[in-house]
């Protein structure tokens, strides 16, 4: 039995066995990414559709996706592959070939790579290992997460990552235990990022679960005593997944939360609007 150190889920595996993120697995020596260069889904997006608004804007990014999540949202916007495991369609890649495909696409526009989609902290060596050979190219690596990532692995890779949109669910531990998470760990990968490469964070407005103008204000409160300039993005739930009983986020209540955020920090959006 082996515990894996990514996630604060700290699954102990037994050989063969898989984690809760259906993407770690127990190989018999050691803890390794099952879905290692599986890609389930890979486009040359623009930039802000990250979103990183401040962040190389007008660029454009090759974004790929894999399959898991370490996180259970019931209202995953991405669920068909977050929620599937290692029978889902995939297309193998090498980081090599990656990072080959990254370079043939600059004149397109393309600054590099973007992990995005699931959750790529459960994909770690495949992350790691080609963005070790990105940063050899001078191209940019940049995760879209939920930060849900144990404190040593994510000061590990931050060095390899230029940046990241991280998603932040909700402003207290009562949200995170609804979807299987931890509070304080995002927090603290917020943190950390910021003081090593650029952040931008999201926040999924989920009527009746984190809609509250007064938890807006004491995350935007929050996020401005790391830096007032830190972007937030505050973006339209729609019914997916096993939440089909609710209505999309109403766009004024969407608006409403970014001017209470503004009373904080600089730079905040409204997406899906």
């Amino acid at each position: 039995m082996i515990v894996c150190e990514i996630c604060p889920h700290h699954c102990r595996l037994e050989v063969s066995e898989v984690g809760k993120c259906r993407a770690r697995i127990n190989d018999g020596k050691k803890i390794t990414a099952l879905n290692y260069g599986a890609i389930t889904s890979i486009a040359l997006d623009p930039i802000e559709k990250k979103p990183l608004y401040k962040f190389f804007p007008g660029s454009r990014i090759l974004s790929v996706g894999s399959y898991g999540c370490n996180l259970n949202c019931p209202f995953c916007q991405n669920y068909e592959i977050s929620m599937a495991d290692s029978t889902f369609p995939t297309r193998k890649v090498t980081p090599e070939e990656l990072a080959a495909l990254a370079a043939e696409l600059v004149p397109q526009g393309n600054i590099g790579v973007a992990f995005t989609y699931n959750e790529p902290f459960i994909s770690y060596e495949f992350v790691r290992d080609t963005s070790e050979l990105l940063k050899a190219r001078g191209l940019k690596s940049v995760l879209v997460t939920n930060g849900t990532v144990a404190p040593a692995a994510l000061k590990k890779i931050l060095p390899l990552i230029d940046a990241l949109n991280i998603d932040l669910k909700g402003f207290s531990q009562a949200i995170y235990s609804l979807l299987g998470g931890d509070f304080e760990t995002v927090r603290r990968t917020i943190e950390l990022a910021a003081q090593s490469c650029h952040v931008e964070v999201t926040t999924l407005i989920v009527p009746t679960m984190n809609d509250s103008p007064d938890d807006m204000d004491a995350e935007a409160a929050w996020l401005a005593s790391l830096s007032k300039d830190l972007p937030l993005h505050i973006s339209r739930f729609f019914p997916r997944y096993k939440v089909t009983n609710l209505p999309p986020t109403p766009v004024a209540k969407i608006y409403e939360l970014v001017n209470v955020a503004k009373r904080h920090l600089n730079f905040v959006y409204a997406g899906n609007c």
